[in-house]
């Protein structure tokens, strides 16, 4: 049962990944008559389909009773006040970050996008190193090494890259990549920030995500009011949006859960294969079906490194002699 669950996840995954990366850089470059949906009100819907589909698994835990449901928010929510409060800070880090996603997507295709932003791994470590203490092994080093010579190639300048930045007056490659780096820090210093504060305390994840998604909708509503408040009260928040809308901004709730069904059920090696055959799948559908990327020699060379160093990363060579756990 725990091997399905474990390869049923990491499916899952990659179907969550690399749908949400190509169906949000559709719908951003899609060209339609009338305003085009805000991103900002597309992450605060996001965090609240978040929130409910936590409630429900919490639901599901208390054996399907509302009264047990209740006892559990309110002894783990409402009567731990501080514990709560330390989901402030990585919540409106991820906020951040998912703003970015749809700003780098609006300005990079997504097979660019993809394997740019598996710098997280880099950031991810070294804020593990800062933050937790933790000692990286050969591999590991070796493995960030080839990431970001990887990385490198991938982002290499090239003549269709010129053309493409021509034609598409209002993407730039610069603003993408800017986006995609910040990013790929936040990324790095929130996993680290919020895994710190999973080992510390003994709070299951759905309630921790619950946590996560009702600061993420604060600071979510806080940045509509800011960047976007004009058009909200002009259009309506709800502007713009259409049937891909909405499958982007489920797939982007889905994400949270489904990272969090693999780490309980998968392994490091699975999950490097899983975000290996993600940045496969976006770089075939970008090319043939979105038709706003053209793989260069460069960029496969790139794309190699930075699945190799993904695969690297995550393995674990075990000491000679000694039996492996199960």
């Amino acid at each position: 049962m725990s091997a399905n669950l474990k390869y049923l996840s990491l499916g899952i995954l990659v179907f969550q990944t690399t749908s949400l990366v190509l169906t949000m850089r559709y719908s951003r470059t899609l060209k339609e008559e009338g305003p085009r949906y805000l991103s900002s009100t597309a992450v605060v819907v996001a965090e609240l389909l978040k929130i409910m589909a936590c409630l429900f698994l919490v639901y599901k835990d208390s054996k399907c009773s509302l009264r047990a449901l209740n006892r559990v928010l309110h002894d783990e929510i409402r009567n731990k006040p501080m514990e709560t409060l330390k989901l402030a800070i990585p919540s409106g880090i991820y906020t951040l970050q998912n703003n970015l996603l749809y700003v780098a997507l609006s300005n990079l295709d997504a097979a660019t996008y993809q394997v740019t932003y598996q710098l997280k791994i880099l950031t991810t470590a070294l804020f593990s190193v800062s933050m937790l203490s933790k000692k990286l092994g050969v591999y590991q080093w070796l493995s960030l090494v080839i990431l970001m010579t990887g990385v490198a190639c991938v982002q290499w300048p090239s003549e269709s890259q010129e053309l493409d930045s021509k034609e598409l007056s209002a993407g730039s490659q610069f603003v993408g990549l800017m986006a995609v780096l910040t990013a790929c820090f936040s990324s790095g210093f929130a996993g680290v920030y919020f895994e710190k504060i999973l080992k510390e305390t003994k709070q299951s994840v759905w309630i921790r995500n619950i946590q996560l998604g009702f600061f993420g909708s604060i600071f979510g509503l806080m940045g509509v009011y800011i960047y976007d408040g004009e058009l909200v009260s002009k259009n309506g928040f709800f502007q713009g949006y259409n049937q891909l809308t909405w499958i982007v901004v489920v797939l982007q709730a889905l994400g949270g859960l489904v990272v969090a069904a693999v780490i309980k059920y998968a392994d490091n090696i699975l999950k490097g294969f899983a975000t290996s055959l993600s940045i496969i799948l976006s770089t075939l559908i970008s090319y043939f079906w979105l038709q706003d990327f053209v793989p260069t020699s460069v960029f496969f060379l790139g794309a190699i490194l930075v699945i190799t160093a993904t695969f690297l990363y995550g393995y674990d060579p075990k000491p000679a002699g000694n039996p492996t756990k199960a």
